[in-house]
């Protein structure tokens, strides 16, 4: 991104800010592989962002409502369907990195470590990770799987922000306890941002914060 013009005041940074967001997010956004094991992953190319989250917390739709695509990553009525570690070009400038989803108790014991696995590996090795959203049903707040997930992401030094989704389906009331509630626990925690996204695919809530706020990491050195 080019420099900031001098004097320019915050509101006007804002503005640029939130249109550098629509306008990477406006640009192709193409399938590159999904891999299942640590040995295929793909050398690191360019800043990527990854996206992590439980098994139904509505990870493959945020990633298609962010994109403006119905179909970039497949939503299904079954948990657990993404099963590789899959990678988006967007740009050419930013590789978006969707995750398999944990917590599904129906996959078979090997399978779950498998997945768990390839989730730990991804994130501790990967030099041009930039940061983790975590994805949290508004609904549930943060559980013991996305607590073990956390853990991971302190103890790999790895950046994270927590996602708010499905927030459309909890009253305002309910929601602010939920986002406090999140807030002090996060607090607690070296590896997380402070600020806390909150989204709706279906209803198309809180996507610009989240484009601008992801689209700032593409031009971090």
């Amino acid at each position: 991104m080019p420099e900031l013009p001098a004097g320019e005041d915050d509101s006007a940074k804002t503005a640029r800010a939130i249109e550098r967001g629509r306008l990477l997010f406006a640009q192709e956004c193409e399938f590159v592989m999904g891999v299942r094991t640590e040995a295929d992953l793909p050398q690191p190319e360019l800043p990527e962002v990854a996206f992590a989250g439980r098994s139904n917390v509505g990870k493959s739709s945020l990633l298609n409502a962010l994109t403006n695509r119905r179909s970039l990553a497949r939503t299904s009525n079954t948990p657990g369907r993404t099963r590789e570690v899959n990678f988006f070009r967007l740009g050419g400038e930013l590789m978006l990195v969707d995750l398999p989803g944990y917590g599904y108790a129906r996959a078979g014991k090997e399978e779950i470590a498998r997945w768990n696995q390839l989730i730990e590996d991804y994130l501790k090795g990967r030099i041009n990770l930039r940061r983790v959203c975590l994805l949290i049903d508004a609904r549930r707040g943060i559980g013991a799987p996305d607590r073990k997930v956390m853990e991971v992401l302190d103890n790999a030094a790895v950046v994270y922000q927590v996602v708010l989704t499905k927030v459309d389906k909890e009253k305002a009331g309910a929601l602010a306890k939920i986002e406090q509630g999140v807030a002090t626990e996060i607090a607690r925690h070296g590896a997380a941002h402070p600020e806390i996204l909150a989204t709706s695919a279906a209803k198309q809530l809180g996507l610009e914060a989240a484009r601008t706020s992801i689209a700032a990491l593409a031009d971090k050195e």
